[in-house]
This record gives C-alpha cells, structure tokens and sequence, in this order.
C-alpha cells in the first residue's frame, strides 16, 4: 500500500484496466467501497503526512473532481443546495 488505510496504485490500475463487463456485481460492489473509503481516508490525512506519490494522486483527484462538478452545473446537473 501506498499509505495506511489506502487502496494501492496496482489495485487501482487492475480496476481501471480491467472491462466493467468482465466484473461481477460483487466485484463492482466492493471496487466502489473501497474507492469510497480511499476518497475518505484521502480527504481526513493531511497531505503532508502523505507520501510525495500519494499526495499528488489525491491533489489530481481533487481537481478532477472538481472539474467534473462545473461541468455538471454547467449543464445543469449540479446539486441545487
């Protein structure tokens, strides 16, 4: 593992590689847990505590979410709060 409590770079690459079509509903079902418990994890670690590699994939990941989220206000889909 990269860092404690965190889903490994090899998981995360098998995961990407491999055809949602070739998972079982099982299979999807924990990939989705356990990128949810990654995200957490991510988010309460300061990223000074984290590996230089680790930090970088949660700093991406962050913008990449937060480019899909003004995307989805730009068409309309974004939460109304």
């Amino acid at each position: 593992m990269s860092d404690t409590f965190r889903k490994s770079f090899s998981d995360r690459a098998e995961e990407k590689i491999t055809p949602d079509s070739s998972k079982s509903t099982m299979d999807k079902a924990k990939e989705n847990v356990t990128t949810t418990a990654d995200k957490a994890a991510g988010e309460m670690q300061t990223d000074s505590s984290k590996s230089n590699t680790q930090a970088g994939f949660d700093k991406s990941r962050r913008e990449k979410d937060t480019l899909f989220d003004k995307a989805k206000d730009a068409v309309g889909l974004g939460d109304k709060h």
